[in-house]
This record gives C-alpha cells, structure tokens and sequence, in this order.
C-alpha cells in the first residue's frame, strides 16, 4: 500500500524562465513516470503548489518575478515535507529528502547533457558527489545558466542525517502553518487585508483570466495592476494603459480599437489602438465604469471571441491580450440597475479583487509614510515623521485613500521648512478626524 501511495506522489514542480530547459527537464522526468506541472516564475510556482499534493520541487537560480533565496525559504518553511532541489541538482536547505531523489538527479543528468552551454566544474563535482550511482559527465555536460542573474549563491550541501533518513516520505496536501507570503514588489503593507490581496495577485497572476480591481478613488488600483502584469508571463511584454473617464465619449471607440484612414471626420491616417498595441501582453482599462454603453457590447466581443475590428475596417484581426479592468463604482449594482451591461461585468469579474480603502487598514501608515517620505528623499534632504505627527495620521478617516496620504506628507515636508522632522502642526488635514 506504501509504494502505491508514492507512485500516486510522483509529482514535480519545475520553476524555470528558461522554456528550453524546462522542455528538457520535462522529457526527462516524463520518461521516469514522474507528473510535471511548469513554472516560469516564483508566483506561478506558489500557485501551481497550492492544494494539490507535491514530491519534489525544482527551482532555477533566477527568476523573473520573486528572489529565488526569499521563496526557496517561503516555500519550505510551507511545505517541510517536500524535497526541494535547484536544477543544477544542489539541495535546497529545509525540504525533506524524497526516497527517489536519485530519479530527480538522473532527469537533471539527462535534461542538462543534452545541452550545449558552457558549465562549472565545480557543479560537477557536486552532483557526482551524490550517494547515487549517475555515471560521470564531462564539464560540458553541465548547465547552470548565467550566475550574474542570481543575487544569491546556492547553498551549500547538508548531508541528511540518519534519523531523518529512516522516516519515511510523505508528499504535503496542505501548508503546515500560516505564514506571511513572499511580498509583492511595490505594494507597501503588512496588514491582514493588504497580504490577502497580495495573495490574491499571486494567486491570478500567472494566469490569463480577466481580473476585475475594485476599490475606492486613491486605494492604489493601478498598483495592483502593475504587479499583475510583472508576475505573469506576459512581464516582457507592453503594459498599456487607457483611462475610459479621460477621453471624450466620441473618441473613445477609435482609441480603444484603432481606426482607418478616413475612417471619420479628422483621421487623416489609420491608428493602432490600445488593445492592438497590447498584442501579447496587458491591457489595462481603468474607470470600466465610465465606458459608453454602446461601447459596452463591442468590448464584450472582444473578451469573447479575441477579434479586433479597426473603426472603418471590414477585416477582424486576432488578438492575444490579457485584460484587466478597474472600477471605484458598485458594477455589479449598475448592472442590475441597467446602465452597466450585466453580461460584460460578469466577463470583466472572472477573478474580482477587493482593494481596501485605507481606512480600514491603518496599521499600514507608518510603512506608507517611510515609502513615501524616502521617495521625496530623492530629490530633496530626507525627512523624518514625529510620534505626534504619526498619531494625527491615524486618527483621520482617510476619504482620498492612499493618494491623500501621499499629498499630505508632501505638504507638510514643504511646511516643515528646513526642519529635518515633520511635526503635528505640519500636518494639514481637510476633513476632521475620526472620533
């Protein structure tokens, strides 16, 4: 019964940017019977673990999206029942040795020989080092990819000691205790509310559903969406942005998706639109809400089918674009209402995330003001908060959000003069505080 209970375990998960090492990888491991689920970065490594039983993970010395040492300790304190090995077959501290780690190395032995790229010695003489029979390769044989992309060597090999040897494997289902998630580049924020929209991103991210941010004017949306697009796949590729509040209603049609010359009074030439010039990557529609409503059905289309029809144009190009849109209006109320199209919300919120207003995650000023003051710190003499000016931004309600912390601090940096140290009285509030 043991055996077959490993057989059904005999799952990896292989977190690499470089698609050719991974097909390589994989062909390998294939051939050994072994499951492969594929990463090209660290959050869709997370979510690829997430819930479902796992062996063994393979993690590349560089990633994309996350620091390879700050996940590689994330994830096993998560999951210390996992062994958890780099693709050049050194052990990553604080997984469990699986009692087939010999396959995994064997696979690396395979997938790596077959490469032509330049190697360490060194890496060699680790590998065969291992208490398993692999016959020996030649320098060549070995690829470690480029060493300048990663911050942090690997580290170095810890023999597993005999009484954790005798326990047998036993691949995790669940996380053993809770812990704070790897962060989010950008986003500033250590409460409850901010690390499970952070989560939430890790979560959507490596994936092409269209996500749907809604939140108050000034909670940060567009922040949101930024780290959406850099930890999917699509980070290489444009991120283009279009406000549908800032362009006229007549106009908005032709910038959406583009028009041929002629194609009304004043186009003297044809024009890319948005989504055209998204092709393979992001397109990010802020304020969704202010779209027209005949404008509405077009757009449907469009996440339907992934058709583009230029204005004044009879052919239809195909597009791959992963759409995220933002809205501090209730859509879902409007649709019901009837000025908001029932079925483009339901399409627009296939993955909805909830920004929170600030408000309601004040434990997070303190880390907001040290961002924002160290960004002004750039171009003028850093200043520091007071502990009486800190307690006056906590007791107000925050009706702007984000943004009106951000020009508060301003203001009051300009008040404080040359003072190096902002004080209650500089900080001026527009609204009473909170009672």
């Amino acid at each position: 019964m043991a055996s077959a209970s490993i057989d059904f375990d005999r799952t990896v998960v292989l977190a690499s940017a470089d698609a050719a090492l991974r097909q390589r990888l994989c062909s390998s491991l294939s051939g050994l019977r072994w499951q492969v689920r594929e990463a090209s970065g660290g959050a869709e490594a997370i979510a690829q673990l997430e819930g479902r039983p796992t062996e063994a993970l393979l993690l590349d010395h560089w990633l994309p999206d996350l620091e390879v040492a700050e996940l590689a300790e994330q994830i096993g304190t998560l999951y210390p029942r996992m062994d958890m090995l780099r693709v050049d077959g050194d052990p990553i501290a604080g997984g469990t040795r699986s009692p087939r780690r010999h396959e995994l190395l064997h696979a690396v032995r395979q997938a790596l020989g077959s490469s032509s790229c330049d190697s360490s010695a060194s890496a060699l003489e680790r590998l065969n080092a291992r208490d398993v029979s692999i016959p020996a390769w030649s320098a060549s044989d070995i690829y470690l990819g480029d060493p300048t992309l990663s911050p942090v060597a690997p580290p170095p090999f810890q023999p597993i000691e005999s009484s954790d040897a005798a326990q047998p494997f036993q691949a995790y289902t669940t996380p053993t205790r809770a812990m704070r998630p790897v962060g989010i580049d950008q986003m500033v924020g250590q409460s409850e509310a901010m690390l499970e929209v952070a989560r939430m991103i890790r979560l959507v991210a490596p994936r092409k559903a269209t996500v749907l941010i809604e939140g108050e004017t000034g909670t940060g949306k567009e922040v949101v969406a930024h780290a959406l697009h850099r930890l999917s796949p699509r980070s290489s590729r444009t991120f283009v942005v279009l406000n549908c509040a800032a362009i006229p209603e007549a106009l908005l049609e032709a910038e959406l998706f583009g028009h041929t010359r002629g194609a009304f009074t004043g186009a003297v030439q044809s024009r890319t639109g948005r989504i055209e010039a998204a092709n393979g990557g992001t397109l990010f529609l802020d304020e969704i809400g202010e779209m027209p409503f005949a404008l509405q059905a077009k757009m449907l289309r469009f996440l339907e089918s992934g058709e583009l029809q230029r204005v004044g144009d009879n052919e239809t190009m195909r597009m791959d674009v992963r759409v995220i849109a933002a809205t501090h209006q209730h859509l879902e109320q409007r649709a019901t209402e009837g000025s908001f199209r029932l079925d483009l919300y339901h399409r627009l919120a296939v993955f909805p995330i909830d920004v929170p207003p600030l408000r309601e995650r004040l434990d997070d000023i303190a880390a907001l003001c040290d961002h924002f003051l160290a960004l002004m710190g750039r171009s003028s003499p850093r200043k520091s908060l007071s502990a009486a000016a800190l307690d006056k931004l906590c007791l107000h309600d925050w009706p702007g959000n984000v943004r009106e912390l951000a020009h508060v601090l301003e203001r009051a940096s300009i008040l404080a003069e040359d003072s190096p140290s902002i004080r209650a009285e500089d900080i001026r509030l527009r609204r009473s505080a909170r009672k």
